[in-house]
């Protein structure tokens, strides 16, 4: 079996989540891989409740990102960032493993 590298969640992300309070709510940052979009694959991103047989990554202050068995291997290696800027606030996916992306960059190829 191969083994592959958990994402990583920068601390900017970690700190987003603390300013809209999801770890008080109960609720963590889902990300996920599905199919679809204009490259094939497209993320998705909201806010959950983690599941038994997802990844938890936790940051200091108790915040959450979670990441479901099926989506892992698309997300190896992967950094779950937060982005401010005057185009919008988001968070953003750098995927060392899409070999394309659309310009929106919430879809990908493998």
């Amino acid at each position: 079996m191969e083994l592959t590298l958990p994402p990583k969640v920068t601390e900017r992300a970690f700190a987003r989540l603390a300013e809209i309070g999801a770890a008080a709510q109960g609720k963590a940052l889902r990300v996920a891989v599905e199919g679809g979009g204009c490259s094939g694959f497209q993320y998705l991103i909201e806010l959950d409740e983690p599941a038994e047989d997802d990844l938890v990554l936790e940051g200091a202050g108790g915040e959450r990102v979670v990441v479901d068995p099926v989506s892992l291997p698309f997300l190896a290696d992967a950094t779950i960032d937060f982005a401010d800027e005057l185009i919008g606030a988001r968070f953003v996916i750098d995927n060392p493993n899409a070999t394309a992306s659309c310009g929106c960059g919430t879809s990908f190829s493998i």
